[in-house]
């Protein structure tokens, strides 16, 4: 299983703001049965990596969608294949060494 964060940022919009287009993005998110947590910065994903990717794909679009003409999609992947880990899992791990 895969832990993957992304960030979808349309760049020369003429607008600073950007939660518009992840809200849209977030609607393709919604349409998949996927794991998945908003931060502030980006979206963390856990799932299958062929799935997850097949998503990313179609948020990268959302913005080309809304008129924007340049995308940057940011992607971060750690597929540990030693044993199933979770979004959960990864934050409790690091929770239990702060006590």
């Amino acid at each position: 299983m895969a832990i993957i964060e992304v960030t979808v940022v349309p760049l020369g919009t003429g607008d600073t703001s950007l939660s518009k287009y992840v809200a849209d993005c977030h609607r393709v998110i919604e349409k998949y049965n996927v794991t998945w947590e908003l931060t502030p910065m980006g979206t963390v994903f856990e799932g299958e990596l062929s799935m997850i990717l097949k998503i990313i794909r179609e948020m990268h679009e959302v913005p080309f969608d809304k008129g924007a003409q340049r995308v940057s999609t940011t992607i971060r992947i750690d597929d540990r294949r030693d044993h199933k880990a979770t979004l959960e899992q990864k934050k409790k791990s690091v929770m239990d060494k702060l006590k």
